[in-house]
């Protein structure tokens, strides 16, 4: 995939979680719950200091900073050199490297700018309630699906089995 589509979808990416990131903080007040779909989504703003569901938030502060900032920080740099230098990223391992970055980027922004992450999305299906979540960490969910999907083809295909 040609490297400008990857930077693309990296800023599309990007954008989409920073725009409702602003959006939530500027009209939705902290800890306020709006139900949506009959409830099945809850809009709640929530300034997450920690990683994924918090962990990590109440270390002391320069591990908190290793852990939150600095490994993520090199992982990205790894990612747009072997994406952007290296020409690594082809296809379907483009597209997910670039989800990946784009919401890495986006957390680690809000990290470094507001030393929290802005959390707002969560899911009630049944008596099932998800953690709260952003658009970062969508991508970053979709980048890590693809990555396995792309993965499980290339095996089948090398195995000389169908893929489904």
């Amino acid at each position: 995939m040609n490297r400008f589509y990857v930077l693309v979808l990296v800023l599309l990416n990007l954008g989409c979680d920073q725009i409702t990131k602003e959006a939530v903080r500027q009209n939705v007040t902290k800890m306020e719950q709006i139900e949506l779909f009959s409830g099945q989504l809850i809009l709640t703003h929530v300034e997450n200091t920690g990683a994924m569901l918090g962990f990590g938030a109440h270390l002391p502060k320069i591990p908190k900073l290793i852990l939150l900032q600095v490994i993520p920080l090199a992982v990205l740099l790894l990612l747009i050199y072997l994406v952007f230098l290296k020409n690594r990223g082809k296809g379907l391992l483009a597209v997910a490297f670039a989800f990946a970055l784009g919401g890495g980027i986006g957390n680690l922004m809000d990290r470094i700018a507001h030393g929290s992450v802005t959390d707002f999305f969560q899911i009630r299906l049944g008596m099932f309630r998800s953690g709260i979540f952003n658009m970062a960490d969508v991508s970053l969910t979709v980048g890590l699906l693809l990555l396995f999907i792309g993965h499980y083809v290339k095996e089948r295909k090398k195995a000389g089995k169908p893929v489904p």
